[in-house]
């Protein structure tokens, strides 16, 4: 459980907060909860917290997925509860999170491990529009077995079986903006 700002900012938890997120109160207080979470989570939760914000509800729930420490993720529940003030305004936020206890069988590996190059990266955003290997070694200035080398190079990396599951898997481990046309390697998933 924890406390947050009506700015959505952690204000104080308990323990069991700061556990499930794999760091201390000095680390986590005073940052937006938002920066805890997958980048797939805020755009269904701002619209919850809006909503308590503006009195139109006192509680809800939602399913998310949260960053723990070295970068893995887990799911479970999100329950926010408004806490009103004395003259009415929303004076704080309280939340609880209950992660899931199921772990799934493959994990995501850490994101230090799921470092990529800038042309897998490029290869990787090509991968995810639908883009053909012909024409990402075009725009590339590759060969088509060159980029079909670093594909087959990202496919035993994230163990997934084809194209398709590569993007799936780079969209769960947060790795690809969520919410954007074209999608984009996050930065600090780049070399």
């Amino acid at each position: 459980m924890a406390t947050l700002a009506p700015d959505l900012h952690v204000v104080a938890g308990d323990e069991d907060f700061f556990r499930h997120f794999g760091a201390s109160s000095a680390e986590l207080c005073g940052r937006s909860l938002f920066d805890l979470l997958h980048p797939s989570s805020p755009s269904v939760l701002r619209e919850h917290f809006s909503r308590l914000h503006d009195g139109r509800r006192t509680r809800f729930t939602e399913r998310v997925l949260g960053y723990h420490s070295r970068g893995r993720v887990f799911s479970g529940k999100l329950t926010g509860t408004a806490i009103q003030g004395r003259s009415d305004r929303l004076a704080a936020i309280v939340v609880m999170v209950k992660p899931d206890d199921e772990r799934p069988e493959e994990e995501p590996t850490p994101t230090s491990q799921k470092l990529l190059s800038p042309l897998e990266a490029r290869i990787l955003e090509g991968v995810a529009t639908g883009a053909s290997t012909v024409q990402m070694a075009a725009k590339l200035y590759l060969s088509r077995q060159g980029v079909e080398y670093h594909v087959g190079s990202m496919l035993r990396k994230m163990k997934a079986p084809n194209r398709a599951a590569l993007v799936s898997r780079a969209y769960a481990a947060g790795m690809l903006t969520v919410g954007t046309w074209p999608a984009r390697v996050r930065p600090e998933f780049i070399k």
